[in-house]
C-alpha cells in the first residue's frame, strides 16, 4: 500500500491546504486570494478565489498556456467562452479551454468564484499585478491597465475584446 504525503514548499510556508498568510489582493476591481500556488502543486495547477461585485468583468481574453475551470461558490455569473454564453449559479461550473477567448460577468450584487488553472503559472501574473488590500478602505484602488497588458505577454495572455457589460453581450 502506498501512503500519501502532502507536498510542501519549504520556502513559502505553504502546504497542500494553501499558502499561509495570504491576505488577498485587488485585481481589476475585485479581490483575489491565491489558495494554491503552482509551486505548492508541482506546477500542476493553481487555484484562486475571486470575490467580485455586480458588473465586474475582465476584458475578453485568451490564455495560451492554461485551461480554466470556474466554480461558482456564490452569486450569478455569466461566462462567455468562444461564441457561447453560460449562465451559472452556486455549485455550477464552466470551462474555458486555452486558446479560446473568454470572460465572465457578475450579474448578482456579489459573487465568489473559485478558479482552477491547469497547468500553473498564471498565479505569478496575478501576483505581479496585484494591489494590496487596505483594511481601512473597502474599495479597490485604480489599476494600471497598461502595466497589466504589458506583463500579460510574458504569461501568454492576450486581450481579444472589451469586457461584457450588464447592458449587453460582448459580441
Amino acid at each position: 500500500m502506498t501512503t500519501y504525503e502532502r507536498p510542501t514548499n519549504p520556502g513559502s510556508g505553504a502546504d497542500a491546504t494553501g499558502p499561509a498568510g495570504d491576505e488577498g489582493f485587488w485585481f481589476l476591481g475585485g479581490q483575489v486570494r491565491v489558495l494554491h500556488r503552482g509551486a505548492d502543486t508541482g506546477d500542476a495547477m493553481s487555484v484562486l478565489r475571486f470575490d467580485d461585485r455586480r458588473g465586474q468583468a475582465p476584458p475578453l481574453h485568451v490564455h495560451g498556456h492554461e485551461d480554466e475551470l470556474w466554480i461558482v461558490l456564490d452569486g450569478e455569473i455569466s461566462f462567455y467562452v468562444g461564441d457561447t454564453r453560460l449562465d451559472r449559479q452556486p455549485g455550477q461550473t464552466a470551462f474555458g479551454p486555452r486558446g479560446v477567448p473568454h470572460s465572465y460577468l457578475v450579474r448578482s450584487e456579489t459573487s465568489q468564484l473559485l478558479v482552477v488553472y491547469t497547468p500553473a503559472g498564471i498565479d505569478a501574473w496575478f501576483a505581479v499585478n496585484a494591489s494590496p488590500v487596505d483594511p481601512a478602505g473597502p474599495m479597490p484602488p485604480g489599476f494600471d491597465l497598461p502595466r497589466i497588458l504589458a506583463t500579460a505577454q510574458t504569461y501568454q495572455v492576450s486581450v481579444a475584446g472589451p469586457p461584457p457589460t450588464l447592458g449587453g453581450d460582448p459580441r
